[in-house]
């Protein structure tokens, strides 16, 4: 009975805040007609309204008519050139999508506020709503995310905010890790190793090292894992150089015993989790093997069965001859077994 009649009043409740939310509605929508004595709508007003209506409705769960009144104070806002707070309600529709479970939307939502703000130069909340959406897309839409990651980084670039940049493009590299793009995935690695050495974090310079040896060796590029480790090695801990050595020379060697001995470093194990599984699924120096080349023959192919042809007719010769040469052999020796007792 308690359930029953609390269950009763969250819809009583919820009722109330929709009929609430339509009278925003309403008023948001008078403030919008025009008149002989009222030449302009009065869109601040109106913005304002549609934002009391979206609260409204998203207390009472009713998220998709939150998103409209939430696009309509976009639209309002836009109008009355208040950008900023524009943006800050695309933002608000993106947490909205992600209560509905429609991602669809999100990253246009995303990209749009990200454009509002920088019009109103605000680079942080730029930024932080790429960020915010890419987060949400980032299990399962990881392309989108990754986009929005990437503009995230230019937006803070334009700024100088290095540290900044290069958290974004260490979350680009593992998204490429993740989608198997190693190409770019090596290229935003060493980017964000640049970053790095301006900061002069040197300790995530290392660990970076061994994400991009492993990638690279991921690719099947030995010579470009030694080169990066060449390059970058000074800036690895004694374990990692090590394990770095060691993971080199078994695949220069093709010793898959010792490949897995060091891709099971502790160090390894307990990277991002993108590079962790990169270690544990990339294929061990023993698939690596160069094909066995055969032997050409040297009689063309085309040639062989006439070859063939001429040697059978000549070993048949050679048997036949060898046969006449019995007979006449025989014969002689008949002739002269007839003679040998002399003329009578």
């Amino acid at each position: 009975m308690y359930y029953y009649s609390s269950f009763k009043k969250e819809i009583m409740s919820s009722n109330k805040k929709i009929e609430e939310g339509l009278e925003h509605i309403r008023n948001a929508e008078k403030s919008l007609k025009t008149s002989l004595l009222k030449w302009r709508p009065d869109y601040e007003n109106a913005a304002d309204e549609y934002n009391k209506a979206a609260t409204c409705f998203r207390i009472a769960k009713s998220h998709e008519q939150c998103k409209d009144c939430l696009l309509k104070a976009v639209e309002c806002f836009k109008q009355n050139k208040a950008l900023f707070y524009a943006a800050k309600a695309l933002d608000q529709c993106i947490l909205v999508c992600k209560e509905l479970g429609d991602l669809r939307e999100v990253a246009s939502f995303a990209e749009r506020a990200a454009n509002m703000f920088q019009t109103q130069g605000n680079a942080e909340s730029a930024a932080a709503s790429l960020d915010k959406a890419a987060k949400i897309l980032e299990a399962q839409h990881p392309a989108d995310a990754l986009k929005l990651y990437q503009h995230a980084a230019e937006v803070v670039m334009i700024q100088d905010s290095t540290r900044q940049a290069a958290e974004y493009i260490n979350k680009v590299a593992r998204l490429h890790v993740k989608l198997q793009q190693y190409d770019l995935a090596a290229d935003a690695i060493r980017r964000e190793m640049g970053l790095h050495e301006q900061n002069e974090s040197y300790q995530a310079t290392g660990r970076l090292t061994v994400a991009l040896v492993l990638v690279q060796l991921t690719r099947g590029d030995v010579v470009a894992a030694e080169k990066a480790f060449k390059e970058w090695g000074n800036y690895c801990e004694g374990a990692e150089v090590q394990t770095l050595e060691a993971l080199l020379q078994a695949y220069d060697e093709e010793d898959a015993e010792g490949a897995q001995r060091a891709l099971n470093s502790p160090f390894i194990k307990h990277m991002d989790v993108e590079y962790a599984i990169l270690a544990r699924d990339m294929p061990l120096p023993e698939g690596m093997t160069v094909p066995v080349v055969k032997k050409e023959q040297t009689v063309a192919p085309e040639m062989s069965e006439g070859l063939i042809e001429k040697v059978s007719t000549l070993s048949t010769g050679d048997t036949e001859t060898g046969k006449e040469d019995s007979k006449t052999s025989e014969n002689t020796d008949a002739t002269e077994d007839d003679y040998e007792g002399g003329l009578c």
